[in-house]
Protein backbone atom coordinates (compact mmCIF):
# COMPACT_ATOMS: atom_id res chain seq x y z
CA UNK A 1 0.00 0.00 0.00
CA UNK A 2 1.08 3.42 -0.87
CA UNK A 3 -0.62 7.00 -0.77
CA UNK A 4 -1.64 5.95 -4.31
CA UNK A 5 -3.84 3.36 -2.80
CA UNK A 6 -5.06 5.29 -0.12
CA UNK A 7 -6.42 7.87 -2.24
CA UNK A 8 -7.66 5.42 -5.17
CA UNK A 9 -9.53 3.64 -2.20
CA UNK A 10 -11.23 6.55 -0.63
CA UNK A 11 -11.75 8.06 -4.10
CA UNK A 12 -10.31 11.32 -3.26
CA UNK A 13 -7.02 13.13 -4.24
CA UNK A 14 -3.89 12.98 -2.65
CA UNK A 15 -4.13 16.54 -1.72
CA UNK A 16 -7.27 15.25 -0.15
CA UNK A 17 -5.73 12.57 2.07
CA UNK A 18 -2.89 14.93 3.30
CA UNK A 19 -5.34 17.57 4.30
CA UNK A 20 -6.97 14.83 6.14
CA UNK A 21 -4.26 13.63 7.99
CA UNK A 22 -2.56 17.07 8.92
CA UNK A 23 -6.11 17.91 10.29
CA UNK A 24 -6.74 20.34 8.25
CA UNK A 25 -10.55 21.94 9.02
CA UNK A 26 -11.44 22.28 4.91
CA UNK A 27 -12.40 19.17 4.83
CA UNK A 28 -15.66 17.49 5.06
CA UNK A 29 -16.58 15.29 7.47
CA UNK A 30 -17.99 12.56 5.91
CA UNK A 31 -14.48 12.63 3.54
CA UNK A 32 -12.37 12.31 6.46
CA UNK A 33 -14.33 9.57 7.76
CA UNK A 34 -13.49 7.78 4.14
CA UNK A 35 -10.36 8.88 4.37
CA UNK A 36 -9.82 7.49 7.97
CA UNK A 37 -11.76 4.27 6.99
CA UNK A 38 -9.57 3.38 4.68
CA UNK A 39 -6.62 3.94 6.64
CA UNK A 40 -7.39 1.67 10.08
CA UNK A 41 -9.07 -0.71 7.17
CA UNK A 42 -5.11 -1.38 6.27
CA UNK A 43 -3.64 -0.95 9.64
CA UNK A 44 -2.09 2.15 8.59
CA UNK A 45 -1.24 5.37 11.20
CA UNK A 46 -0.46 8.75 10.03
CA UNK A 47 3.17 8.39 10.42
CA UNK A 48 3.57 5.91 7.71
CA UNK A 49 2.84 8.91 5.64
CA UNK A 50 5.36 10.95 7.18
CA UNK A 51 7.75 11.61 4.35
CA UNK A 52 5.14 11.50 1.55
CA UNK A 53 2.49 13.81 2.73
CA UNK A 54 4.49 16.29 4.65
CA UNK A 55 3.97 14.89 8.71
CA UNK A 56 6.71 15.18 10.92
CA UNK A 57 8.60 17.23 8.18
CA UNK A 58 11.98 17.82 8.23
CA UNK A 59 11.66 21.50 5.65
CA UNK A 60 14.05 19.93 3.52
CA UNK A 61 13.25 19.86 -0.11
CA UNK A 62 15.80 17.67 -2.45
CA UNK A 63 17.12 19.02 -5.69
CA UNK A 64 18.55 16.81 -8.03
CA UNK A 65 20.48 17.82 -11.52
CA UNK A 66 22.70 16.34 -13.86
CA UNK A 67 25.05 18.76 -14.12
CA UNK A 68 25.88 21.52 -11.82
CA UNK A 69 29.02 23.19 -14.37
CA UNK A 70 25.59 23.45 -17.71
CA UNK A 71 24.87 27.14 -17.14
CA UNK A 72 21.13 26.59 -17.32
CA UNK A 73 21.18 24.09 -14.48
CA UNK A 74 23.39 25.69 -12.24
CA UNK A 75 20.53 28.83 -12.49
CA UNK A 76 17.94 26.87 -12.19
CA UNK A 77 19.83 25.41 -8.94
CA UNK A 78 20.41 29.31 -7.87
CA UNK A 79 16.83 30.06 -8.25
CA UNK A 80 15.25 27.24 -6.75
CA UNK A 81 17.27 27.53 -3.76
CA UNK A 82 16.56 30.52 -3.02
CA UNK A 83 13.09 30.77 -3.27
CA UNK A 84 13.01 27.71 -1.06
CA UNK A 85 14.82 29.32 1.72
CA UNK A 86 12.97 32.44 1.51
CA UNK A 87 9.62 30.21 2.51
CA UNK A 88 11.73 28.25 5.22
CA UNK A 89 12.91 25.06 3.45
CA UNK A 90 16.67 23.52 3.44
CA UNK A 91 17.24 21.98 0.47
CA UNK A 92 20.00 18.92 -0.20
CA UNK A 93 21.08 19.08 -4.09
CA UNK A 94 23.19 16.27 -5.76
CA UNK A 95 24.47 15.80 -9.30
CA UNK A 96 23.38 12.47 -11.03
CA UNK A 97 25.04 12.42 -14.02
CA UNK A 98 22.77 11.52 -17.15
CA UNK A 99 23.12 7.57 -17.06
CA UNK A 100 20.16 6.68 -16.44
CA UNK A 101 21.15 4.03 -13.61
CA UNK A 102 23.17 7.25 -12.02
CA UNK A 103 19.48 8.58 -12.37
CA UNK A 104 17.60 6.33 -10.48
CA UNK A 105 20.22 5.92 -7.78
CA UNK A 106 20.28 9.58 -7.01
CA UNK A 107 17.04 9.67 -6.51
CA UNK A 108 16.49 6.77 -4.34
CA UNK A 109 19.38 8.46 -2.16
CA UNK A 110 17.68 11.43 -1.92
CA UNK A 111 14.21 9.87 -0.67
CA UNK A 112 16.66 8.22 1.82
CA UNK A 113 17.39 11.13 3.37
CA UNK A 114 13.83 12.08 4.31
CA UNK A 115 13.27 14.80 2.42
CA UNK A 116 9.34 16.39 2.36
CA UNK A 117 9.88 16.35 -1.70
CA UNK A 118 12.14 15.96 -4.76
CA UNK A 119 12.88 18.67 -7.36
CA UNK A 120 14.54 17.36 -10.40
CA UNK A 121 16.02 19.89 -12.50
CA UNK A 122 16.02 19.30 -16.26
CA UNK A 123 14.43 17.65 -19.03
CA UNK A 124 16.58 14.98 -19.25
CA UNK A 125 15.21 13.04 -16.37
CA UNK A 126 11.84 12.12 -18.66
CA UNK A 127 13.00 9.77 -21.57
CA UNK A 128 11.13 8.34 -24.39
CA UNK A 129 10.88 4.63 -23.50
CA UNK A 130 8.30 4.89 -20.61
CA UNK A 131 9.72 2.29 -18.60
CA UNK A 132 12.80 3.93 -17.61
CA UNK A 133 10.68 6.49 -16.11
CA UNK A 134 9.15 3.76 -13.79
CA UNK A 135 11.48 4.89 -10.88
CA UNK A 136 10.14 8.04 -11.09
CA UNK A 137 6.42 6.81 -10.76
CA UNK A 138 7.71 4.64 -8.00
CA UNK A 139 9.54 8.05 -5.95
CA UNK A 140 6.26 9.79 -6.29
CA UNK A 141 4.23 6.94 -4.49
CA UNK A 142 6.05 7.94 -1.19
CA UNK A 143 6.57 11.76 -2.06
CA UNK A 144 5.45 14.69 -4.26
CA UNK A 145 7.84 14.98 -7.23
CA UNK A 146 8.44 18.43 -8.92
CA UNK A 147 9.59 18.62 -12.81
CA UNK A 148 11.37 21.52 -14.17
CA UNK A 149 11.10 21.84 -18.15
CA UNK A 150 9.72 18.24 -18.03
CA UNK A 151 6.15 16.49 -18.97
CA UNK A 152 5.41 13.58 -17.37
CA UNK A 153 1.49 12.35 -16.61
CA UNK A 154 1.62 10.67 -12.77
CA UNK A 155 -0.20 11.11 -10.03
CA UNK A 156 1.63 13.60 -7.25
CA UNK A 157 4.09 14.61 -10.14
CA UNK A 158 3.82 18.24 -10.65
CA UNK A 159 5.51 19.83 -13.96
CA UNK A 160 6.54 23.59 -14.76
CA UNK A 161 8.07 23.85 -18.10
CA UNK A 162 8.40 26.22 -21.15
CA UNK A 163 6.38 25.73 -24.45
CA UNK A 164 9.70 24.84 -26.13
CA UNK A 165 8.12 22.97 -29.05
CA UNK A 166 6.12 26.25 -30.40
CA UNK A 167 8.93 29.00 -29.21
CA UNK A 168 11.48 26.84 -31.47
CA UNK A 169 8.44 26.93 -33.90
CA UNK A 170 8.21 30.43 -34.17
CA UNK A 171 11.92 31.19 -34.10
CA UNK A 172 11.97 28.70 -37.20
CA UNK A 173 9.05 29.93 -38.86
CA UNK A 174 10.44 34.09 -38.21
CA UNK A 175 13.48 32.87 -40.63
CA UNK A 176 12.19 31.24 -43.09
CA UNK A 177 9.47 34.21 -43.46
CA UNK A 178 12.39 36.25 -43.28
CA UNK A 179 13.60 34.41 -46.46
CA UNK A 180 15.80 31.80 -45.34
CA UNK A 181 15.10 28.21 -46.23
CA UNK A 182 18.05 26.34 -45.39
CA UNK A 183 18.25 27.07 -41.58
CA UNK A 184 20.60 24.35 -40.20
CA UNK A 185 19.10 23.33 -36.71
CA UNK A 186 21.44 22.12 -34.32
CA UNK A 187 21.10 20.22 -31.01
CA UNK A 188 23.00 18.17 -28.70
CA UNK A 189 20.34 16.07 -26.33
CA UNK A 190 17.71 13.61 -27.06
CA UNK A 191 16.46 14.80 -23.82
CA UNK A 192 12.34 15.69 -23.44
CA UNK A 193 12.95 19.15 -23.82
CA UNK A 194 15.66 18.74 -26.87
CA UNK A 195 13.11 16.41 -29.06
CA UNK A 196 10.30 19.36 -28.54
CA UNK A 197 12.68 22.13 -29.87
CA UNK A 198 13.63 19.35 -32.91
CA UNK A 199 9.96 18.87 -33.05
CA UNK A 200 9.10 22.72 -33.47
CA UNK A 201 11.62 23.24 -35.87
CA UNK A 202 10.23 20.30 -37.99
CA UNK A 203 7.00 21.83 -37.78
CA UNK A 204 7.67 25.43 -38.59
CA UNK A 205 9.46 23.92 -42.05
CA UNK A 206 6.09 21.86 -42.75
CA UNK A 207 4.16 24.92 -42.20
CA UNK A 208 5.93 27.27 -44.33
CA UNK A 209 6.29 24.17 -47.32
CA UNK A 210 9.92 23.57 -46.54
CA UNK A 211 11.54 20.40 -46.98
CA UNK A 212 13.00 18.89 -43.69
CA UNK A 213 16.40 17.73 -45.18
CA UNK A 214 18.00 15.33 -42.81
CA UNK A 215 21.81 16.87 -43.42
CA UNK A 216 19.89 20.45 -41.76
CA UNK A 217 19.40 18.75 -38.62
CA UNK A 218 22.82 17.90 -36.93
CA UNK A 219 23.47 16.47 -33.65
CA UNK A 220 26.55 17.53 -32.33
CA UNK A 221 28.09 14.85 -29.56
CA UNK A 222 31.13 16.87 -28.60
CA UNK A 223 31.48 18.39 -24.50
CA UNK A 224 28.85 20.73 -23.67
CA UNK A 225 31.71 23.43 -22.67
CA UNK A 226 33.48 22.92 -26.43
CA UNK A 227 32.51 25.96 -28.25
CA UNK A 228 35.65 25.01 -30.38
CA UNK A 229 34.66 22.48 -30.64
CA UNK A 230 30.91 23.30 -32.07
CA UNK A 231 33.20 25.21 -34.84
CA UNK A 232 35.48 22.90 -35.90
CA UNK A 233 31.98 20.54 -36.16
CA UNK A 234 30.68 23.44 -38.70
CA UNK A 235 33.79 23.48 -40.27
CA UNK A 236 33.54 20.32 -41.14
CA UNK A 237 30.07 20.92 -42.34
CA UNK A 238 31.50 23.73 -44.54
CA UNK A 239 34.15 21.24 -45.95
CA UNK A 240 31.72 18.60 -47.09
CA UNK A 241 29.64 21.49 -48.93
CA UNK A 242 26.91 21.55 -46.97
CA UNK A 243 24.89 24.87 -47.63
CA UNK A 244 22.87 27.03 -44.57
CA UNK A 245 21.90 30.50 -44.12
CA UNK A 246 20.98 29.93 -40.85
CA UNK A 247 21.94 28.35 -37.58
CA UNK A 248 18.92 27.65 -35.18
CA UNK A 249 20.29 26.15 -32.08
CA UNK A 250 18.96 24.19 -28.95
CA UNK A 251 21.11 25.89 -26.38
CA UNK A 252 23.49 29.07 -26.51
CA UNK A 253 26.89 27.30 -26.36
CA UNK A 254 25.86 25.58 -29.52
CA UNK A 255 25.01 29.24 -31.18
CA UNK A 256 28.57 30.87 -29.72
CA UNK A 257 30.83 28.10 -31.97
CA UNK A 258 28.13 29.03 -35.06
CA UNK A 259 28.97 32.21 -33.94
CA UNK A 260 32.71 31.47 -33.91
CA UNK A 261 32.43 29.53 -37.14
CA UNK A 262 31.03 32.57 -39.16
CA UNK A 263 34.55 34.62 -37.89
CA UNK A 264 36.49 32.28 -38.55
CA UNK A 265 35.25 31.73 -42.28
CA UNK A 266 34.73 35.31 -43.01
CA UNK A 267 31.12 35.25 -43.08
CA UNK A 268 28.51 38.77 -42.38
CA UNK A 269 26.62 38.20 -39.25
CA UNK A 270 23.61 38.53 -40.00
CA UNK A 271 24.17 39.52 -43.48
CA UNK A 272 24.79 36.05 -44.71
CA UNK A 273 24.50 34.01 -41.97
CA UNK A 274 21.66 34.64 -38.96
CA UNK A 275 21.87 32.79 -35.62
CA UNK A 276 19.69 31.87 -32.87
CA UNK A 277 20.09 30.29 -30.04
CA UNK A 278 17.98 29.16 -26.64
CA UNK A 279 18.42 30.02 -23.17
CA UNK A 280 18.89 33.16 -23.18
CA UNK A 281 21.99 33.01 -21.20
CA UNK A 282 25.30 35.03 -20.11
CA UNK A 283 26.78 33.29 -23.11
CA UNK A 284 24.56 35.77 -25.10
CA UNK A 285 26.37 38.86 -24.20
CA UNK A 286 29.51 37.39 -24.03
CA UNK A 287 29.66 36.93 -27.87
CA UNK A 288 30.81 39.66 -30.80
CA UNK A 289 27.70 40.57 -31.76
CA UNK A 290 25.75 39.52 -28.89
CA UNK A 291 23.93 36.05 -29.93
CA UNK A 292 19.57 36.43 -30.49
CA UNK A 293 18.20 33.92 -28.26
CA UNK A 294 15.12 32.03 -26.78
CA UNK A 295 14.18 33.55 -23.42
CA UNK A 296 12.21 30.22 -22.37
CA UNK A 297 12.15 32.62 -18.52
CA UNK A 298 13.93 30.11 -16.49
CA UNK A 299 13.59 32.83 -12.93
CA UNK A 300 9.72 32.81 -13.64
CA UNK A 301 9.63 28.53 -14.13
CA UNK A 302 11.47 28.21 -10.91
CA UNK A 303 9.09 30.41 -8.89
CA UNK A 304 6.33 28.95 -10.17
CA UNK A 305 7.76 25.22 -9.58
CA UNK A 306 8.65 26.39 -5.90
CA UNK A 307 5.25 27.82 -5.28
CA UNK A 308 3.32 24.66 -6.85
CA UNK A 309 5.99 22.66 -4.87
CA UNK A 310 4.93 24.76 -1.06
CA UNK A 311 1.25 24.52 -2.02
CA UNK A 312 1.61 20.86 -2.22
CA UNK A 313 3.23 20.29 0.88
CA UNK A 314 0.63 22.46 2.43
CA UNK A 315 -1.97 20.01 1.02
CA UNK A 316 -3.87 22.36 -1.54
CA UNK A 317 -4.93 20.88 -4.69
CA UNK A 318 -2.58 22.56 -7.54
CA UNK A 319 -2.73 22.09 -11.62
CA UNK A 320 -0.20 19.10 -12.36
CA UNK A 321 1.20 21.28 -15.46
CA UNK A 322 2.04 24.84 -15.61
CA UNK A 323 3.30 25.97 -18.86
CA UNK A 324 5.41 29.26 -19.64
CA UNK A 325 5.48 30.57 -23.46
CA UNK A 326 9.34 31.08 -24.73
CA UNK A 327 10.00 34.73 -26.46
CA UNK A 328 12.74 35.36 -28.95
CA UNK A 329 15.03 38.13 -28.07
CA UNK A 330 16.80 39.52 -30.59
CA UNK A 331 20.16 40.55 -30.33
CA UNK A 332 23.24 41.08 -33.22
CA UNK A 333 22.95 37.73 -35.32
CA UNK A 334 19.00 38.01 -36.58
CA UNK A 335 17.49 40.72 -38.71
CA UNK A 336 13.93 39.34 -37.98
CA UNK A 337 10.49 41.46 -38.19
CA UNK A 338 9.45 41.98 -34.57
CA UNK A 339 6.47 40.43 -33.64
CA UNK A 340 4.65 39.91 -30.59
CA UNK A 341 6.49 36.94 -29.45
CA UNK A 342 9.86 38.70 -30.01
CA UNK A 343 11.99 41.66 -29.45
Amino acid sequence: MNIYDISKQAGVSIATVSRVLNGSPNVKPSTRRKVMEVIDRYGYTPNAFARGLGLDTMNSIGIICADSSDLYLAKAVYYIEGNLRKNGYNCILTCSGYEHGDKESALTLMINQRVDAVILAGSNYIETDTDRNLYIRNAAAQIPVFLLNADMDCPNVFCTMCDDFKATQEAAAALIDSGVTDILYLYNSHSYSGLRKLEGYQSACHMRNIAVSGELMQFYEGSREDIDGVCRFLCGLHEQGLSFHAVLASEDMLAAGAVKYAKLQGIDIPGDLAVIGYNNSLLTTCSDPEISSIDNHLETLCAQLVRTCISVLNGEDMPPKVIYSGELIQKGTTRLPVSGSQK
